[in-house]
């Protein structure tokens, strides 16, 4: 398949691999569905902050870096910034809530953020702290945010957030995959990488306290993914011990306790922040089952990229990224859960947003539309 003909300019290892997408028609999702079904009139005003699983183009609007096609062939019929063939899982949501798509915050043209905004950058992780996007800087960004539209509205602007708006809204957090993945890349043991956790998770409550004291009440929070079974991570780690699915076993661990950190967390700023309604949602059990029984829900190869080179177990190879030089990509009717060998497919955010609308997997179990005004 032909590749494009300008190529990415190299960039800090954890942001070189972004170049990814997929190609896939597929009829009327589940998440789709639970969308046109929703009886939200009045949708809610949603903040964002995150890494690649939630950036709806930050990282092209931020640094300017080109997220080539194929990239959002599938939905967008053309590259959005998203790493992805499609929709995002955040996508999904918004829509089930009946709201426009969340804008890059970093995005200047064309975006009015009446509903909200994107936070979220591509690589970004909790620490370092202030670098280039850390979860602290993203929460700064956000109190700029939300300065300057309070000194808009007092000047008499009506097409920005007002006080009200910014004590109403819905936070959504969904970090953390980084911090563990740059831990294992530096070759750090399996017990260091663990006595890290409790930082990372630090840094996810000094994001919502600092929040919560700007008014905030209403949370949203995402533990990380199975780690163990990302395609690039299985490519790279010559030395592993793999689960009865093919997973990192140690990778998959290490995920699985800072979710439980981070379930700890939930239920203490529950009982430590007066009125704040804290949801914690178990993305891992939902992306674990969706990969140990791909075969039930429609899917193929879940641990192989659809788009980029090497061929089979995993089609990944750092050197040929998806949309570079020497890439594949599947045939658009397949339906693969990796896109690119790191984030999922539309088909599989679909899925992965629909388990989400069904509460099953959230604690407590908070239905989505109950935050619409």
């Amino acid at each position: 398949m032909a590749s494009p003909k300008s190529q990415p300019r190299t960039l800090h290892p954890r942001l070189a691999i972004i170049v990814l997408s997929f190609f896939s028609t597929q009829p009327l999702s589940s998440a789709t569905a639970a969308a046109s079904s929703s009886k939200c009139t009045h949708p809610p005003i949603i903040f964002n902050f995150g890494d690649s699983n939630s950036d709806t183009g930050g990282l092209v609007a931020g640094l300017g870096y080109p997220v080539f096609p194929p990239n959002g062939r599938t939905y967008f019929r053309r590259s959005t910034g998203r790493l992805s063939d499609g929709r995002l899982v955040i996508d999904f949501l918004c829509q089930s809530v009946k709201t426009s798509f969340l804008s890059p915050y970093l995005d200047s043209l064309g975006s009015t953020f009446t509903n909200g905004a994107n936070f979220a950058i591509v690589g970004s992780s909790t620490l370092p702290k202030y670098v280039p996007f850390a979860l602290n800087v993203q929460v700064m960004q956000f109190l700029h945010f939300k300065a300057r539209s309070l000194e808009l509205k007092t000047a008499g602007s009506k097409d920005v957030i007002d006080s009200r708006g910014f004590q109403e809204a819905l936070y959504m957090i969904d970090i953390g995959q980084n911090d563990l993945a740059d831990s294992f890349a530096k070759n750090l043991t399996y017990a260091e990488v663990v006595n890290r956790i409790p930082s990372v998770v630090t840094e996810i409550k000094n994001a919502i306290t600092a929040i919560y004291g700007q008014g905030g009440r209403k949370f949203w929070i995402h533990n990380t993914g199975p780690l163990g079974c990302i395609p690039q991570k299985l490519w790279l780690v010559q030395s592993k011990d793999l689960d009865s699915n093919g997973c990192i076993s140690t990778y998959n661990d290490a995920a699985k306790l800072f979710n439980e950190g981070l379930k700890h967390l939930c239920q203490e700023v529950r009982s430590e922040l007066k009125d704040a309604s804290v949801v914690y949602v178990d993305i891992y059990s939902i992306k674990y089952d969706l990969i140990a029984n791909a075969t039930r829900y429609g899917f193929s190869n879940p641990l192989m990229a659809c788009c980029g080179y090497g061929g089979p177990p995993y089609n990944y190879n750092i050197n040929v990224t998806c949309g570079r030089t020497g890439y594949r990509v599947c045939d658009e009717k397949s339906r693969y859960v990796s896109w690119d060998g790191i984030h999922y497919t539309e088909a599989a955010n679909s899925f992965v947003a629909s388990r989400i609308l069904s509460t099953s997997f959230s604690t407590p179990p908070v239905a989505f539309d109950s935050f619409c005004q």
